[in-house]
């Protein structure tokens, strides 16, 4: 890319999709509309409510920026457009800036008024006034959800764009532009869905997302949707003062080994499947003795030096899940992100991999294919008649 206008398009477009989406990285250097604009924002333990009105009509101010900045920074990457002065500039561009003019002052509007009266134009303090009493305003709620916030009990979980938190009487979401809330009397949740993922972004572990919508009896309330980990399922029924009702029949894994094991078995399907003889008999599982064995160790890797895979001669002995729960059993309980890649050893020290482990299929020889055959059967009565 010798072009300096291409070159200024790639990198905004990295920097528009960072900015927005925010990744750890830009977090950590503290390029978030949060860290630039501590001071004006406020502590967000001690004024909750108060910090994410600000944060979020700044944030909606700043991205609707956007679209403004990039005309801006082509002024200088392409001066022979003549983009400096928009009467000489072509006419696509001058479409595009009077788009991004217009989306600009409607941003700054739509701030205006949402800050009148104190902000109670605000979306989150329209959200706050349903659960206000009679003859009371968004103030009263506001004050008790930041009360609450600042005790240690609460839970909390999800990165900045998207968190849950619930303390003794809310449930709240926290978005990039808004904030969701319900109350525990007043809401139903139910587990609707859930994703596995063999490696998660942040330790590199397996990890199961469970959906969970919130539900509330108060129809000014709308239901909307959380996220979170498996393994914080436990610690958000502990919080909630209903149960959970798991209305798709989800499977949730409450621990890293239960995740492991899925994320184990869906690397095992994608090994070589081992032919085992017709005549052998199949045993019961040694690990559970509930289903019979259905894998076997293959050496599968290249290398001869000493210490390396080795054969394993022995039957089929162990089902999948035994075998799984064996694995990561021998493993480092404190650092799981490295189970996938390490390696573990047999009753007999036999050292194997998670490629080692192979489903088998018995073989079956072919059938002969047989013809039927008319035979003639006649009774020692007829015979005699026939000879006489």
């Amino acid at each position: 890319m010798d072009r300096p206008d291409a070159t200024f398009t790639l990198a905004y477009i990295v920097f528009v999709l960072c900015f927005v989406f925010t990744p750890n990285e830009f977090r950590s250097a503290g390029l978030t509309v949060q860290h630039m604009f501590s001071e004006w924002l406020g502590s967000e333990d001690i004024s909750f409510i108060q910090h994410h009105i600000r944060r979020t009509t700044l944030t909606l101010l700043f991205h609707s920026f956007l679209p403004l900045g990039y005309y801006i920074g082509m002024c200088f990457a392409a001066p022979e457009q003549n983009l400096m002065y928009i009467h000489h500039a072509s006419q696509g561009w001058q479409i595009y800036f009077g788009l991004s003019l217009a989306i600009q002052l409607l941003s700054c509007a739509l701030a205006f008024y949402w800050s009148r009266r104190g902000w109670a134009n605000h979306p989150i303090c329209q959200a706050l006034s349903t659960h206000a009493l009679p003859h009371s305003s968004w103030r009263a709620v506001a004050s008790s959800i930041n009360t609450e916030f600042r005790r240690i009990d609460k839970f909390a979980s999800g990165s900045s764009s998207a968190r849950v938190i619930v303390t003794d009487t809310w449930v709240m979401k926290v978005t990039t532009y808004s904030l969701r809330v319900a109350l525990h009397q007043d809401c139903h949740l139910t587990v609707t869905d859930s994703k596995h993922h063999s490696l998660s972004a942040e330790l590199n572990t397996p990890v199961q997302i469970v959906t969970i919508t919130v539900a509330s009896i108060n129809p000014r309330v709308k239901p909307f949707d959380i996220r979170l980990k498996s393994t914080e399922y436990v610690e958000l029924q502990e919080k909630l003062h209903a149960p959970i009702r798991n209305a798709a029949n989800v499977v949730i894994h409450l621990t890293m080994s239960e995740l492991f094991l899925e994320t184990f078995k869906s690397y095992v399907r994608l090994n070589e499947v081992y032919r085992c003889p017709s005549g052998q008999e199949l045993e019961p599982c040694i690990g559970c003795m509930q289903v019979n064995a259905n894998v076997k160790l293959l050496r599968l890797c290249q290398g001869d030096s000493e210490g390396e895979c080795q054969q394993c001669y022995c039957r089929p002995m162990w089902c999948l899940t035994c075998m799984g729960k064996w694995f990561a059993s021998r493993q480092d309980q404190q650092q799981p992100e490295t189970w996938l890649s390490s390696r573990a050893f047999t009753t007999l020290n036999l050292i194997f991999l998670s490629t080692s482990v192979c489903f088998f299929k018995t073989f079956v020889p072919p059938k002969l294919q047989t013809y039927p055959m008319t035979v003639n059967c006649m009774s020692r009565k007829s015979q005699k008649k026939q000879y006489i």
